[in-house]
């Protein structure tokens, strides 16, 4: 079958497990995508895992305007053709928390080219590609120091935003697993400027630290 018959069986799956209350409520609550069925995290998992790796494909459903079909791209991709040259095209289509979230957690984190997507992706203007990116690392389990440095900036860039702060904490908690790296954590808690998320990362880590 070609892109189109695949993507069309996808969807077939999807919309018999439609739930337009949660659809509304993700509305309700600021989530926003061109079409969704909300269908749940753990179904759309089941149905592309189903689908196997694809990469190809996976590429044609991140471009369509469908909440399923983007998060089960992120679980059909092949991440080891993923670089940080091709990462951008990955890096547009993530427009919201959750996408973030699915991205870091199924393709991201596993990566060989992370570190490098990693150091492209926390520049950027995009608040959720700077987050999924966050959220990777502190999944990876190797942390560098030099990887620590952006977040003085990353925080002040995005001095609102509770999804950047919550991914500078999962990432600075998981640093501060390494013995090697606790006094780096400290300091880098040092410098954050003075903003909401900067207050909420330095609150978060604060108890963290104490176990």
């Amino acid at each position: 079958m070609d892109n189109t018959s695949k993507m069309i069986t996808l969807l077939g799956k999807m919309r018999k497990q439609m739930n337009g209350a949660v659809a509304d409520a993700m509305f309700y609550y600021g989530t926003r995508y061109g079409l969704n069925y909300g269908v749940s995290l753990p179904t759309v998992r089941e149905i592309a895992e189903e689908a196997g790796k694809d990469h190809e494909l996976a590429l044609y459903l991140f471009k369509q305007q469908v909440r399923e079909l983007k998060l089960a791209a992120l679980h059909i991709a092949d991440a080891e053709q993923i670089t940080a040259a091709t990462s951008s095209t990955w890096a547009d289509g993530i427009t919201t928390s959750e996408l973030a979230e699915e991205a870091a957690f199924a393709m991201l984190s596993h990566c060989p080219s992370l570190n490098e997507i990693y150091d492209k992706w926390v520049k950027s203007e995009n608040e959720f590609a700077t987050y999924a990116a966050l959220m990777a690392l502190s999944r990876s389990g190797e942390i560098s120091l030099g990887q620590l440095e952006p977040m003085p900036n990353i925080t002040c860039r995005y001095s609102t935003s509770r999804p950047i702060a919550q991914g500078v904490v999962a990432l600075l908690a998981a640093a501060y697993l390494n013995p090697a790296l606790q006094e780096a954590v400290k300091a880098t808690l040092e410098k954050l400027p003075d903003t909401p998320a900067s207050e909420y990362v330095r609150d978060e880590m604060s108890w963290r630290m104490e176990f």
